[in-house]
């Protein structure tokens, strides 16, 4: 069994050595580039072992072997449809056993965009069903697959990686069926952390615009909108996520739970 231990807060600790994941196990969806990625490498960095799952990317087995060399933990690639229950479930368990007999983190981060305009031109309805089964139906399926381990283990973080757009309505682009997914991922892990207070936490974070693959499809006058808009007048950087990321998977975080944190570089601020 694992050696780590549970911490218990007390005053006067010094808060850098809370912010070490050394020796836990950490599984990160849709880790095969962007911000999932960032936040695979955060957590390495800081220590922690490492499952990066993905979809459509096999580049995730050359980037978990990039991870385990920089920074010698354990780290290993796994295909996985998020939005099947049993495959999530079934490789939550495979993780468990390959890693370190426990979880310690794990992270929803799997998402898609919406991309078909207006409600009332998108003749794709499949599209509609795949943003929710994607962008919700996978935290769900991720929740009860991680929480059967944070049970057990009396211990755990989950966090869900929402979004700005479950706070504001985005302009110019029409969205919404996407700002509902990330809207019901917060509410969702809000309610998760009242049932599991006492054992587990969770907690989402909300991303403004961020530059990553996810947005390429994104015309650049499109993006001039978005910098205008936002007071920083830029796109994040996956980077700028990773001590968020890593704050709520710590124990830096140990009375956080039921948390938001909105990362939009002044967005939702006006």
């Amino acid at each position: 069994m694992s050696t780590v231990e549970k911490y218990t807060p007390r005053d006067g600790d010094s808060v850098l050595p809370l912010f070490s994941l050394k020796g836990r196990t950490a599984i990160v969806t849709g880790a095969a580039d962007g911000i999932g990625l960032a936040v695979a490498h955060a957590f390495a960095e800081a220590g922690a072992n490492v499952a990066l799952w993905y979809n459509s990317n096999p580049k995730a087995h050359e980037r978990a072997k990039d991870i385990e060399a920089k920074y010698g933990v354990q780290a290993k690639a796994y295909k996985v449809d998020v939005t099947v229950q049993k495959d999530v479930e079934d490789t939550t368990d495979l993780v468990v056993k390959e890693f370190n007999n426990r979880l310690d983190v794990f992270v929803a981060n799997a998402g898609i965009p919406w991309v078909k305009g207006p409600l009332v031109e998108a003749a794709d309805h499949d599209h509609y069903r795949k943003v929710i089964s994607t962008n919700v139906d996978s935290v769900y399926h991720s929740a009860f697959a991680a929480g059967k381990h944070f049970t057990s283990q009396r211990s755990g973080s989950f966090i869900a990686t929402a979004s700005m757009s479950a706070h504001i309505v985005n302009i110019p682009q029409l969205q919404a069926a996407y700002n509902a997914s990330k809207a019901a991922v917060v509410h969702f892990v809000k309610s998760l952390a009242v049932e599991w207070a006492g054992f587990a936490r969770a907690n989402t974070v909300s991303p403004g615009y961020i530059a990553t693959e996810i947005s390429n499809f994104v015309p650049r006058e499109m993006k001039e909108v978005w910098h205008e808009k936002t007071p920083m007048r830029r796109e994040g950087l996956a980077n700028e996520l990773k001590g968020a990321y890593l704050y709520l998977a710590s124990d830096a975080a140990t009375y956080t739970t039921g948390a938001d944190l909105i990362v939009d570089g002044g967005y939702c601020a006006p």
